[in-house]
Order: C-alpha cells, then sequence, then structure tokens
C-alpha cells in the first residue's frame, strides 16, 4: 500500500498578489518612520473617483498628504505639510467660501515638488502646471499627481 505526498504547502510568507511594476497596490516602508506608504495606480484613482462620485478623491487627498506630511517628518522638515485633515477641509467645507480649495491645491502641488527635491526623485510636474490641471482637468492632474507620488515612495524606500 502506497500512501498518497501531502500537497505542497503554499509559502506561507509568499503574498497572493503581486503588484505590478506601474501601480497596483503595493505598500513601501516610509524611510525614517514606522509608518507605510502606498504605491496606487494611477487609473485606479480616477476611476474609483468617478465610480464613487468623488468620494474616493477626497480619501485620497487625505492620504497623499498624510504620506508626505509622514515623509516630512522623517527628514524633520515641515515644508511638505503638517495636517492633512486641514487639506482636506479646504477641499471639502472650504469649496463654500470658494477660495481654500485652491490654496489647498496649490499647496499641495508645491509640497509634491518639494517631497521630489527632498528625496532626491527627478522633477516631475512643475507645481503652477500641475495646479492648472487640477483645476481644469482634475482626472489628468490627479493620474500626473499619483504617479510622481509613486515616483517619490519608490525612491525614498530604496
Amino acid at each position: 500500500m502506497t500512501t498518497a505526498e501531502p500537497p505542497p504547502q503554499a509559502d506561507a510568507a509568499a503574498p497572493d498578489h503581486v503588484p505590478s511594476e506601474d501601480g497596483g497596490s503595493k505598500e513601501v516602508q516610509i524611510a525614517g518612520s514606522s509608518e507605510h506608504g502606498k504605491i496606487r495606480n494611477p487609473l485606479g484613482v480616477i476611476g474609483l473617483s468617478i465610480i464613487t462620485l468623488g468620494i474616493y478623491a477626497i480619501f485620497w487627498y487625505y492620504f497623499t498628504n498624510e504620506e508626505l506630511a509622514e515623509i516630512g517628518r522623517a527628514r524633520n522638515t515641515d515644508e511638505l505639510g503638517t495636517s492633512p485633515g486641514n487639506s482636506v477641509l479646504a477641499v471639502t467645507l472650504g469649496a463654500f467660501v470658494i477660495v481654500p480649495p485652491f490654496v489647498s491645491i496649490y499647496h499641495f502641488s508645491k509640497r509634491l515638488a518639494s517631497a521630489e527635491r527632498v528625496t532626491g526623485t527627478p522633477q516631475g510636474m512643475e507645481p503652477g502646471l500641475l495646479f492648472i490641471l487640477f483645476v481644469f482637468l482634475a482626472p489628468v492632474a490627479a493620474y500626473i499627481a499619483q504617479s510622481n507620488m509613486n515616483k517619490v515612495l519608490r525612491t525614498q524606500a530604496g
């Protein structure tokens, strides 16, 4: 009588999903911090924002600003922002006053450019041009911003 060998066990440490190199959903350690940044698929950001009628865009804006602030804290600088909650408040409730969303989006664009400089990432889009894109072509701007944020996260992680 022969005994059947047990089926091969899957390695518990192996991930079930290996993200693609151009986006996907992968968390990377923020250097100098215990926090993680999330590499997101830029088309996913646009798609989810459209499907959820903008709700995802608000969460994306918060988490992206939080990741920038964490990179700044890890490098002892405030130029990458300190309060993502204020940024979201400006683009949501601040819209009733008209000016705050524009100020917040412009500062976000500047923070992203500063993060590129601080981490040694090749410069992406100029903050002023990214701001203009956010005003007139928000989906294109979100795609570019997330692509640049992914580059920043990959560069700072090593």
